[in-house]
């Protein structure tokens, strides 16, 4: 109750106080009204001298009377300079916002300035190190060479490539291992699905030998397995397709020397990529001499065509030849 009392008190206090202050200054106002009147009194009065002289002698008598006169200053406690006061901190708040949306664009122009100026510095800077090291080994190898004898130099060269000769070699067995390795792990049952009437190498990635030997029907899908009269349609099919195997055992070795699809299928890619690479060597950049022969279109050849390791001839689709990779990056 005393905080309400209290609140109220002030709050009456303070209407008290702006309304002498607004009476203080509608007497101001009647003051000067009738000041401003009675000077227009005697202006009328007493016409102002038609010489520039006159006139000056008008205006240096009101300066006087301004300057003689006393300022108007608020009274104590009025609110006057805190509306003065308030209504400045308000035009420079409102000009202080439309500065700054005004400069809006032009900061985040300067800030994406500034970030593209940070990545030119980074990329000068890794390029000057890149250049300074290569000056240093340019150096290096100057002054190295400088009291080397030619034959010294030569054969430096020569065990150099010779020892990147190696190095070739012997990445080149590694990716082969590599090659053959998936051929027999994963491809090669893919590719003999394909070949059989299954889906495209890639379709079905769980299939496997044993699903092989069922076949597949004419929508592609793997059929249900069948007794020996299944199991000898499906070879004379993979006879039709690699050709039939080597040997005539009969019994147990018979059954031995039956022509797996998928190890068919995988010999079959290695036989091609390897023809394949053997000619593109044996061709030295040559693109018309780098084709092989296909005897009939095979699983193996259309992966390697989708796979865009090779590509058909210009004007004979049974003949194909590996993508130079290196010979594209070389140019």
């Amino acid at each position: 109750m005393d905080d309400r009392s209290r609140n109220t008190a002030e709050a009456q206090a303070h209407a008290a106080i702006i309304d002498h202050t607004l009476k203080e200054l509608q007497r101001k106002v009647r003051e000067y009204e009738a000041q401003l009147s009675e000077s227009q009194l005697r202006s009328a009065e007493h016409q102002a001298p038609p010489t520039a002289a006159g006139q000056a002698q008008l205006l240096k008598a009101a300066f006087d009377d301004v300057v003689g006169s006393e300022p108007f200053l608020p009274f104590p406690g009025s609110v006057l300079p805190a509306l003065l006061a308030l209504r400045k901190t308000h035009q420079t708040i409102q000009e202080s916002k439309a500065f700054l949306a005004s400069q809006a664009e032009a900061t985040e122009r300067e800030q994406r300035r500034l970030k593209e100026d940070e990545a030119a510095l980074k990329d000068n800077q890794l390029l000057n190190e890149a250049l300074r090291q290569r000056i240093q080994s340019l150096r290096a190898e100057a002054s190295s060479g400088a009291h080397a004898r030619p034959e010294d130099e030569a054969r430096k060269r020569i065990e150099e490539l010779r020892q990147r000769k190696q190095n070739y070699s012997r990445e080149t067995s590694k990716l082969m291992k590599a090659l053959n390795r998936f051929i027999d792990d994963h491809l090669a049952v893919m590719l003999a699905a394909e070949a059989l009437g299954g889906p495209v190498v890639g379709d079905m990635m769980d299939v496997d030998a044993e699903d092989l030997a069922a076949g597949f029907n004419a929508q592609g899908r793997l059929k249900k397995p069948k007794g020996d009269a299944g199991k000898d349609k499906n070879q004379r099919r993979i006879d039709e397709i690699w050709g039939p195997s080597d040997g005539d055992g009969d019994g147990a070795g018979k059954k031995a020397q039956r022509r797996d699809a998928a190890s068919a299928a995988g010999a079959e890619m290695r036989q091609l990529t390897e023809e394949l690479l053997n000619r593109l060597v044996e061709a030295k950049g040559s693109n018309s001499d780098a084709y092989v022969k296909l005897p009939h279109e095979t699983a193996a050849a259309r992966f390697l065509i989708r796979s865009k390791v090779a590509q058909f001839h210009p004007k004979d689709a049974m003949r194909i030849r590996l993508v130079d990779f290196g010979r594209e990056l070389d140019d």
